[in-house]
């Protein structure tokens, strides 16, 4: 996608948001190639990216909540302090990512690719994982949910990154 295209959608997308819906477009660029760009502070909340290569694209500060990425590829992005509140990160490739405090509360992360993927000081409470959390290279100091213990005991690296870790309260559903 061309730098100009590129803008048009922020800015379509920026006026639906801020609109309700009543102007501007909502952003639905699937399977887009954004490789490379600069999406720095972007706001692309509740933005259809499924499929899209962003491959080393600058996403920091980005606002991505409620998002559906499902299937799209940041391999080597820079991930620092976006917002992945309810986003679906399913299947997603984050391979060698940085993820540097980064929102993923109530994420889904089943079948992503976490290999090499950094998560320091990221807040990954109600985040939904499997067995792929054994590859994340780094998490000192995150934030889990106690019912994520399991997954995240199954990390190489628990043991010594352990006493780094912040533990909330899983949240229970009353009926």
């Amino acid at each position: 996608m061309d730098a100009g295209k590129l803008k048009d959608v922020l800015e379509q997308h920026k006026l639906w948001f801020e609109s309700d819906g009543a102007r501007g477009h909502r952003a639905n660029v699937q399977n887009a190639y954004f490789q490379g760009a600069d999406l720095c502070g972007a706001n692309l909340q509740n933005a259809n990216l499924q499929g899209a290569d962003l491959q080393d694209t600058n996403l920091r500060g980005a606002d991505l909540r409620g998002a559906n990425l499902q299937g799209a590829d940041l391999q080597g992005a820079n991930l620092q302090s976006v917002s992945f509140r309810s986003a679906d990160l399913s299947g997603v490739n984050l391979r060698s990512a940085d993820i540097y405090s980064a929102d993923l509360r109530s994420t889904d992360l089943r079948g992503a690719n976490l290999c090499g993927a950094s998560f320091v000081a990221a807040d990954l409470e109600g985040a939904v994982f499997d067995l792929n959390f054994k590859k994340v290279s780094w998490f000192a100091n995150a934030i889990f949910s106690e019912d994520q213990m399991p997954w995240v005991a199954l990390n190489p690296k628990f043991a010594e990154l352990f006493n780094t870790l912040t533990w909330v309260k899983a949240e229970r559903l009353s009926a």
